[in-house]
């Protein structure tokens, strides 16, 4: 059970907080330090040799509706273990999440595991909660893409956003790539087999974990080079020494052996500016460009970072001599406004750190029953109120005028029955 349950006023039962990550899920109790379990967003289906992954934006919604209903319960049964009739919920969820996801999840809720209210709240906004900061540029790098927003004054900015697809899931193609290209595999027969003629392809779990025990990223004068040894146009550039290589467990027959090439060049593709002159650096420079020029300087001296793939090795020593680096150029050093940049050190991890945000959030009972979409407003609503949407038709259209609408929560401590 959750600490301190029950200690506080009122005795009200903490809430339930959800990060539900395209790669892995967090899932705890508000008021904690840290999420109680930490797992993969999938489901594994009765005649499917894969698991499936949970959040997926392009099936029908019967279909994601099975899947985060399955999801769901296995969170609150075998890892909460606590009845979720009794507890509110507080979802942290990206700015980018689209609407039918959103409503088949708030659907789950409801009418399946019948919860008695949800907050859904932006993890840009949330990470902010966990430094006690209210303005700064949040880049968020996950498993889909790199996201970036400022936050201003405790309000998002949402027309500064930028967005690429470099991420977990950018990185581990690449790694694939490059191991069946480029390593060998030892069985207890034969020695030194290419990777193909053993597997076909490599499991994504086998790629994460080689990634998260032997990649790192390199940096600034070491990647330059790596990437210009890549591309190497006139066949003058020099690659940097290789590190070690490594030898990888695949079972107990099988070992891989991991150039030490593909340890250092698998995360430069975070750094490589592509067609466009875009990295996950310029990113950040380009979103600052867009805020109003009054705001840069705030902006710029508290950046914050937080998401699975920020945890490599050396990621952020690289990612701000990038920025340094990048300034400096015609490009940003005549119109940007900021020369010095600050990175903030949340107390969590990065990936766990907007969770941190909503368990904090959810902790303070006035604000999220102030805040909260209650069972009985959506049971009469259908729908749930969308911040991003400014065509949801006014309440007073829905009900007969004069009737008083459904309270969109009642306060946490409130006097009524």
């Amino acid at each position: 059970m959750p600490l301190y349950e029950g200690l506080g006023s009122g005795g009200e039962k903490t809430a339930v907080v959800i990060d539900l990550g395209a790669a892995f899920t967090k899932c705890g109790f508000a008021g904690e330090t840290g999420p109680r379990c930490v797992i993969p967003s999938e489901v594994k289906k009765p005649g499917v040799p894969k698991p499936v992954k949970v959040v997926q934006y392009n099936i029908n919604t019967e279909e994601l509706y099975s899947y985060l209903k399955e999801f769901i319960h296995m969170l609150y049964f075998r890892h909460l273990l606590v009845n979720p009739r009794d507890r509110r919920v507080v979802i942290v969820e990206s700015v980018l999440c689209p609407s039918h996801f959103r409503e088949t999840l708030t659907r789950v809720l409801f009418k399946y595991f019948e919860v008695p209210s949800v907050l859904f709240a932006p993890s840009h906004l949330m990470s902010l909660l966990t430094l006690g900061i209210n303005s700064a540029m949040v880049l968020d790098c996950g498993y889909t893409e790199s996201l970036v927003l400022p936050i201003y004054e405790g309000i998002p900015v949402l027309n500064c956003w930028g967005a690429l697809p470099l991420g977990g899931k950018a990185i581990h193609k690449e790694l694939e790539y490059q191991l069946l290209e480029q390593s060998t595999v030892d069985t207890g027969a034969t020695k030194g087999q290419s990777l193909p003629s053993v597997m076909g392809s490599v499991p994504e779990d086998i790629i994460e974990d080689i990634k998260v025990r032997t990649c790192f990223v390199s940096d600034l004068q070491r990647g330059l080079k790596i990437q210009a040894a890549k591309f190497n146009i006139d066949g003058s550039a020099e690659r940097p020494a290789f590190p070690p290589d490594i030898d990888y467990p695949l079972d107990g027959e099988k070992i891989l052996h991991v150039n030490g090439a593909i340890r250092d060049s698998v995360v430069e593709i975070l750094f490589e500016q592509d067609n466009e002159e875009q990295s996950v650096a310029t990113l950040i420079l380009d979103s600052l460009l867009q805020c109003p020029i009054d705001t840069r300087k705030q902006l710029a001296e508290n950046l914050v970072v937080i998401g699975g793939t920020a945890m490599l090795p050396g990621f952020l020593h690289r990612l701000m001599a990038e920025i340094r680096y990048l300034v400096e150029k015609p490009k940003y050093k005549e119109t940007l406004a900021a020369k010095a940049f600050r990175v903030h050190n949340p107390p969590a991890k990065p990936n766990c750190v907007a969770w941190l945000g909503g368990a904090i959030f959810g902790a303070l009972q006035d604000i999220l029953g102030s805040r909260s979409v209650s069972k009985e407003y959506y049971n009469q609503t259908g729908r749930i109120p969308d911040w991003c949407c400014l065509n949801n038709p006014p309440l007073e259209m829905i009900f007969d005028v004069g009737k008083t609408p459904p309270p969109l929560m009642k306060r946490a401590f409130s006097t009524e029955k």
